[in-house]
């Protein structure tokens, strides 16, 4: 009797998570901020000396605790998601210094300082973290859809019913001020209003791809199914109204229209929503004097450069000074434009830069926005799908304002440059929108687990037979 050697099992390899390569590019992150930050103190005359070791490796061990909790709880996360949030964090947080040297030499000491920056930066990587530890299936946010729409609309509405003295600020009433306390709620709004709108795509999507009257190659919804486009419309265009933010009622209607086409696939609800926007703003032009400000300094900002046109005067001479390669960080004069820490902090590093390290950087932002849309693409949960592709659109959407808004390509409205512009809310709500993306794409790079299937009972006898014999 001859005896059978089993058949051979195939083992398939785990798939690599790549934290390692998330790790080491985190390391190259700090390198690059703390060279940048040298390059500022010696071009400051300051002298180097063993503080900026120390500086980097706070931040090192900051983003380490960070790469720890994607480690643990989220192995699989796109490993280029948080070292490049970390290299543009840590790059803004260079510069705001550099303006906050610019301010000490000049006696004024109210600018935004670096270290308020750096520790919203801590608050934000540790909102990130919790977030990835406790958010253990993005799916469940979809339950919450109409509390975090209802939440939203209230965060929107909050600013617009204060007194002016407790929410406006350079003519936009967008804040909620507190004894040592401020947050700009728009901010979280537009998460809360993007998992809103994901979550009623999904469960209504019946409704918006129904069938509707054919006009000029396009199927245009049925008037009874607008209620959502057009409730949509309001809001946004109450938001520019009265509370004067240009900025955050483009975003947040231009985001529900991407994500409305992502949902549909039918054009006509994007031409549907570009000309309601139109006529509001058209509306909105003649009927409120900050609007056609911005709009004449869009225009023509030397129409008046030592009044309204100022910020933006100055902003064009930056990028007129920075050239090609730029002045060199610490060389340049990125204090002489308003709010270069906040809205304009674009225009100081174009300045300092050049065209060269602005390009590099809006490239940095593009490996996060594509990185994104592929997370969209591999995700197996429409819902996933929706969220990850909206995430990405409204970083995308919000980089074209403010890029767009700083080099005169649009009205300027007011937005701040995601992890680089000075802002606790802003920097905030932007880990928490990381800390998502970076959960789907858990998800979607996870591989599935499958059970083996159960052999019948006479399979089972057959198989043992043969094993006999």
């Amino acid at each position: 009797m001859t005896t059978q050697l089993p058949a051979p099992v195939a083992v398939t390899p785990p798939l690599p998570t790549r934290r390692n390569a998330e790790l080491m590019l985190l390391c190259f992150a700090a390198v690059i901020t703390v060279a940048a930050l040298l390059i500022v103190e010696v071009n400051q005359e300051r002298g180097v000396h063993w503080d900026l070791a120390s500086y980097g490796l706070g931040f090192l061990t900051l983003f380490g605790f960070a790469h720890l909790a994607v480690r643990r709880f989220a192995p699989f996360t796109d490993p280029l998601l948080l070292p490049v949030i970390a290299l543009l964090n840590g790059l803004g947080l260079v510069m705001i210094h550099r303006l906050d040297l610019t301010d000490h030499q000049g006696g004024q000491h109210d600018h935004p300082s670096a270290d308020q920056q750096m520790l919203w930066t801590l608050v934000g990587v540790t909102a990130f973290a919790l977030v990835v530890i406790l958010l253990k299936d993005h799916r469940q946010l979809a339950r919450y859809g109409y509390i975090a729409g209802l939440t939203g609309l209230v965060l929107l509405a909050i600013p617009g019913l204060l007194p002016s003295s407790l929410s406006e600020q350079n003519g936009a009433k967008i804040w909620i001020r507190l004894p040592g306390f401020s947050i700009q709620p728009a901010e979280f709004a537009k998460i809360l209003l993007l998992i809103f709108f994901c979550a009623v795509l999904v469960a209504k999507r019946g409704l918006f791809t129904s069938v509707g009257k054919h006009v000029m190659g396009m199927t245009l919804p049925r008037p009874r199914d607008l209620a959502p486009l057009l409730t949509a419309w309001v809001v946004s265009v109450g938001v520019m109204v009265f509370e004067k933010d240009l900025g955050t009622s483009l975003l947040f209607y231009a985001s529900f229209l991407v994500v409305v086409y992502l949902a549909t696939q039918r054009f006509s609800w994007v031409v549907i929503g570009l000309l309601l926007f139109a006529g509001g703003s058209v509306i909105a032009y003649f009927l409120f004097g900050h609007v056609r400000v911005r709009v004449q300094n869009w225009l023509d900002p030397f129409a008046d450069p030592e009044g309204s046109g100022f910020q933006m005067v100055q902003a064009l001479f930056s990028f007129a000074t920075g050239g090609i390669f730029g002045t060199g960080l610490g060389n340049g004069q990125p204090d002489t434009v308003p709010a270069a820490s906040t809205d304009f902090i674009i225009a100081a590093f174009g300045e300092e830069l050049g065209l060269v390290g602005l390009a590099a950087i809006l490239m940095l932002y593009t490996i996060v926005i594509v990185r994104g849309l592929r997370t969209a693409i591999a995700t197996r949960d429409t819902f996933g799908k929706l969220l990850a592709a909206g995430l990405a659109s409204t970083l995308a959407i919000q980089l074209f304002i403010v890029v767009g808004g700083v080099t005169q390509l649009i009205p300027l409205t007011g937005l701040t440059t995601p992890w680089m512009s000075y802002g606790g809310s802003s920097l905030l709500a932007n880990y928490v929108l990381l800390a998502i993306l970076a959960r789907i794409s858990h998800a979607a790079r996870q591989p599935i687990r499958t059970r083996p299937r159960k052999k019948s009972p006479i399979a089972a006898a057959r198989t043992e037979v043969i094993e006999k014999v």
